[in-house]
C-alpha cells in the first residue's frame, strides 16, 4: 500500500511536535514567500522563524524566496539587504537609511572627529 505523506497545508506535519512545521503555512510577513513542504525546525517554538530573518525592512521591497522541500534547521540566520552598508565612502555609518542626505559640512565633520579620534 502506497503511503499519501503529510497534508502540505498542515502546520504541524508530525503529531504533537510543534517544534517542526512546514513553513509556509505559519509566515505572516508577505515580503516571505516559502514552497510546498518546506520544513522548519526550532528548539523553542516553530512560530520564531520570522525573527531569524534580519534586517528585513518594508520600505527596502527585499523578498525572501524559499523554494519547495528545503529544510531549514535551528538557528539559521537570513541576512537580508537592509543589512548591506556602503563600504566606498568615509563612513559605513547608514546616513540614507534615515533620510539624511550628506553635505560637505556633515563630510568635514566626520572627518574632523575621525582625525580626533586617531
Amino acid at each position: 500500500m502506497k503511503g499519501t505523506g503529510p497534508d502540505k497545508n498542515e502546520k504541524y506535519p508530525l503529531n504533537g511536535q510543534k517544534r517542526l512545521c512546514f513553513l509556509k503555512n505559519i509566515i505572516i510577513n508577505p515580503n516571505i514567500v516559502v514552497g510546498d513542504y518546506t520544513y522548519y525546525d526550532d528548539y523553542e517554538d516553530a512560530l520564531n522563524f520570522e525573527k531569524n530573518v534580519k534586517y528585513h525592512y518594508d520600505f527596502i521591497g527585499d523578498k525572501l524566496i524559499i523554494g519547495k522541500f528545503c529544510m531549514i534547521a535551528p538557528g539559521v540566520t537570513f541576512i537580508m539587504n537592509g543589512a548591506n552598508l556602503q563600504l566606498n565612502g568615509i563612513t559605513t555609518y547608514p546616513f540614507s537609511l534615515f533620510g539624511i542626505i550628506l553635505t560637505v559640512g556633515i563630510l568635514l565633520l566626520i572627518i574632523n572627529i575621525s582625525e580626533i579620534l586617531n
